[in-house]
């Protein structure tokens, strides 16, 4: 009997962006159900709170000290140990279909930036079969297969994504109807957006895949990370004129700056504009500078795009159901890291160690004839930890290099005592280092959006 896993990340997702997180606004009936039926980890943090780091923890199983992934911009060596590599040379199918970004965006000396280009799908770092898509329908720096895709059918279409980059940097440029930093209106069809394309790429490879097949399918969305580009049609469902602000935002701009002023001088500074911490930010963008009305505007744009995600996923769910594949896959849902909107008054995300960031998402899913009961986990688990319990799930031994330990299947199982949540980079001429460490069902392992970090 084959035994079949499906990845599913976000990109830039909070915890509480889903109904059964908490979530109030967006609709996420399909990811609800998974949750429903399997395991919600509700103390799952990410071990570096962007982007690269945190998917190379996923791939891995290793914290950023040991993979050497502690910044975006540093990629992952291509041969390095990877659950991808175990299951490759176990036999598997492989397939990594929507965002990597384990190569830095940047340059064009690596496969991510060039295999579209160059008619390529790997194999690369221990899988089969890549096609690629990152947060925009423009060829910019890079030209992944997504943009490459859109640009030969559908031209027409293309410039309605924000304008990501300025002279090779993140643009702040604002648009919309508030002005809203990398903020715009997209008029292209909901079918032709980055979203859907990755969930119908990942139905196509599943199809070439025969019945008794053994795959590993990581399917990884782009959103909902900005720039906040969603199609119009989605972005209609939403009025931001009718969107309380975030529980996270204190009130003002003097409530803000009077909470940033108890935390490490790194924070006000920022949100005053008196330093850059992280080239993930555009360095136009000065948090202080953001009105209430932009905040409900991102925020709106964010429900929008999380409901594309779950109907995103409801697509491939049925298509797993019709091949008779869903009582034999284990099915994992996670972010890499999550997104401030509108806390403390800010955007984006960055060395800030709180809720907000740090706390994800993470579902496990098992295949219904393992006959894992559901269940609800307070304990704390990380990312570190999905390659070990994936490997464990298909019987599999689990490197003595992965750091994690298999997640934990039961309330009352105990097998995990902490978590670590790291950040170690330096930009323009600032460097921050800083080390979050949640211990199990302790008060202070919630680190709550008004709570002195």
């Amino acid at each position: 009997m084959p035994r079949n896993v499906l990845l599913i990340t976000t990109d830039q997702q909070r915890y509480d962006a889903l109904g059964c997180n908490g979530g109030k606004i967006a609709a996420t009936p399909v990811i609800d159900g998974l949750a429903r039926d399997g395991i919600n980890y509700h103390q799952a943090r990410d071990q570096c709170a962007v982007c690269m780091p945190a998917r190379a923890t996923i791939l891995t199983g290793q914290h950023i000290r040991r993979h050497g992934v502690r910044s975006n911009g540093i990629p992952l060596p291509a041969d390095h140990p990877s659950l991808a590599h175990v299951l490759n040379d176990a036999g598997y199918a492989t397939a990594l279909i929507g965002k990597a970004h384990f190569e830095p965006h940047a340059a064009t000396d690596y496969f991510e930036n060039t295999a579209a280009g160059a008619g390529s799908h790997g194999p690369h770092r221990g899988f089969d079969y890549m096609e690629l898509a990152g947060h925009t329908g423009r060829a910019g720096r890079s030209l992944f297969h997504y943009p490459k895709w859109l640009a030969e059918t559908h031209p027409d279409e293309v410039a309605g994504f924000h304008e990501y980059t300025a002279q090779g940097k993140p643009s702040g440029l604002g648009g919309g109807d508030t002005g809203a930093p990398q903020v715009a209106h997209n008029p292209m069809p909901v079918e032709h957006y980055h979203t859907h394309w990755t969930a119908r790429r990942s139905i196509d490879w599943l199809a070439n895949r025969k019945a008794e097949e053994n795959w590993f399918c990581w399917m990884s969305f782009p959103d909902p990370h900005h720039p906040w580009d969603v199609p119009d049609d989605a972005r209609k469902r939403f009025d931001w004129r009718d969107l309380p602000l975030p529980a996270g935002y204190p009130g003002s701009r003097a409530a803000c700056e009077d909470i940033l002023a108890t935390k490490p001088h790194h924070w006000l500074d920022w949100y005053q504009g008196k330093g850059q911490f992280n080239f993930e930010v555009p360095p136009d963008y000065v948090p202080a500078t953001t009105t209430t009305d932009q905040i409900r505007e991102v925020n709106a744009i964010v429900h929008a795009k999380n409901e594309l995600i779950d109907e995103a996923v409801g697509q491939v769910m049925d298509y797993l159901a019709e091949r008779g594949w869903d009582a034999d896959t284990d099915i994992f849902f996670t972010a890499d890291h999550g997104e401030l909107q509108g806390d403390f008054g800010m955007l984006f995300k960055g060395p800030y160690h709180v809720d907000a960031l740090t706390k994800v998402p993470l579902i496990w899913r098992p295949a219904p004839n393992r006959n894992i009961a559901p269940a609800e986990i307070p304990d704390p688990v990380g990312h570190v930890d999905i390659a070990p319990t994936i490997l464990k799930a298909l019987g599999m031994d689990i490197p003595a290099d992965m750091q994690g330990a298999p997640l934990p299947q039961t309330p009352d199982a105990g097998s995990h005592e902490r978590v670590i949540t790291e950040w170690y980079d330096d930009y323009d001429g600032n460097e921050v280092t800083m080390l979050l460490h949640g211990a199990r069902r302790l008060p202070g392992h919630r680190l709550r959006a008004d709570q002195p970090v």
